[in-house]
């Protein structure tokens, strides 16, 4: 299980290897995502809170990314935040997000992307559930809910 110690040093001393990587040029991405997901996922933008539909959904299976379909986060370990975005605890797998250091609008704090395809995916926080602590505050936008069978 990921720590916020984990993911600082994962900041400062280089990310975990993906399984695979997946690169596109920014016109084959713009062909492939509607607008709104090229502008959250490839320009780093954010959705309003509580505007994204994966907010309130918590059907059982896998949120992958948008862009690439790599696994990201499972519906087990997703929870309500209060805060407007889908908020998971822990990733599918300790290589599928990248963790960025962000000091943008004069904050600190760490942007999360898709280890596979670069996608901006949010920011993690230090004030999650135990027991890891941690909240991935996720756009609704840079996702996609593969539902389990039977949850169709």
């Amino acid at each position: 299980m990921l720590s916020w110690k984990d993911i600082i040093k994962f900041t400062t001393k280089g990310n975990p290897t993906p399984d695979k990587r997946v690169e596109k040029s920014e016109a084959e991405w713009k062909e492939l995502l509607t607008p709104e997901q090229f502008r959250i996922t490839r320009l780093k933008g954010t959705e309003r809170p509580h505007s994204g539909a994966l907010c309130t959904i918590y059907d059982e299976g896998k949120y992958n990314c948008v862009c690439c379909d790599t696994p990201l986060f499972d519906s087990s370990i997703k929870f309500s935040s209060g805060t407007g975005w889908p908020s998971f605890t822990q990733p599918i797998k300790d290589n599928a997000i990248q963790y960025i250091k962000d000091t943008s609008y004069g904050m600190i704090r760490v942007e999360v992307l898709c280890n596979t395809c670069d996608a901006h995916l949010g920011h993690i926080f230090p004030d999650g559930p135990k027991p890891s602590g941690l909240r991935y505050c996720i756009n609704s936008e840079s996702m996609r809910l593969q539902k389990s069978e039977g949850n169709e």
